[in-house]
Order: structure tokens, then C-alpha cells, then sequence
């Protein structure tokens, strides 16, 4: 079976997801980055009703937040992308890879039918798998491939 195959038949769902902070509409800027900070997250997910309705990541706050203290007290809704793209649990990992690919998205939230967050996949979440997968492979490497002994070990 081939690479490819594999993450087309792998679930989301198996993949580690990573964590995430979560707010709610009404949180204000400075709100959502202190709980991110607590949390240890990088990605904060808002939601309205328990339904997801934003994102916000530390890209958000490079291009967004710093540099403006004013909208530190504004609502995360003034800085969140709204209607983040997500996928389902069910969705082959070969898929997320490629809508994460097409929308330059490195925090794809993960949404559940009942519109439950499960978490967000990370590109590291595929990293970990091949290295589950393909541990010879993904462990030995040295640190340059194309570097080569001068002489054989032990001579």
C-alpha cells in the first residue's frame, strides 16, 4: 500500500489532534489571549450556541492585534476569521492535507455532525503519524541525508 493510499484511508479522527482554546463570541481580545496563554494553545476556536463560528490563531494576532493596543478590549469577533473551513471526523487525512494545502491553513478545526469541536489537526498531527507508521524511516534520518562517511565506521 502506498503512502498516498494510506492517508486517503486514514480518519481524521485517528490522527493526534491537537488542542485548543475555546471562547465564546462575547470574549474579548485581551480575554482570549490571557486563556490562550494559560492553555498553552496557539489556536483559539470561538463559538456562538456551541457551534463554531471563528478562529483565531497566532497568525491572527501578528497581523490583527499587535501593534493596535485599542483592540485589545473589542470582541474576538473584530479579529477572528469567521466561518473558519473545517472538516468532519470521518474525513481521510489525504483530504484535510490537501484543503489545508489549497487555503494556506495550518489549524483546521475539527467538527463532529452535531457541530461538537474534536480538535484541531495540525500538519503535525500528520508528522507524528508517519512517524508511528514509518518509524525506521522517519527516526534514522541522519541530519544531512546527502552527507556521507569519508570512510567506513570503525576503519
Amino acid at each position: 500500500m502506498s503512502l498516498e493510499s494510506e492517508l486517503r484511508s486514514e480518519r481524521v479522527a485517528h490522527l493526534r489532534l491537537s488542542g485548543f482554546t475555546a471562547v465564546t463570541v462575547v470574549t474579548s481580545v485581551r480575554d482570549a489571549l490571557d486563556q490562550m496563554r494559560t492553555d498553552g494553545n496557539t489556536v483559539c476556536l470561538v463559538t456562538k450556541d456551541r457551534q463554531l463560528t471563528g478562529i483565531f490563531t497566532e497568525r491572527d494576532v501578528l497581523r490583527r492585534v499587535v501593534g493596535r493596543p485599542d483592540v485589545l478590549d473589542a470582541p474576538i469577533t473584530s479579529v477572528m476569521t469567521a466561518d473558519p473551513i473545517s472538516v468532519g471526523p470521518e474525513a481521510s487525512a489525504a483530504s484535510a492535507l490537501r484543503l489545508m494545502e489549497k487555503h494556506h491553513i495550518r489549524n483546521l478545526p475539527v467538527v463532529d455532525p452535531s457541530g461538537q469541536i474534536v480538535g484541531s489537526m495540525t500538519h503535525m498531527a500528520v508528522i507524528d503519524w508517519l512517524a508511528a507508521h514509518y518509524p525506521v524511516e522517519v527516526l534514522n534520518r541522519p541530519p544531512d541525508p546527502e552527507r556521507f562517511p569519508r570512510k567506513a565506521e570503525g576503519g
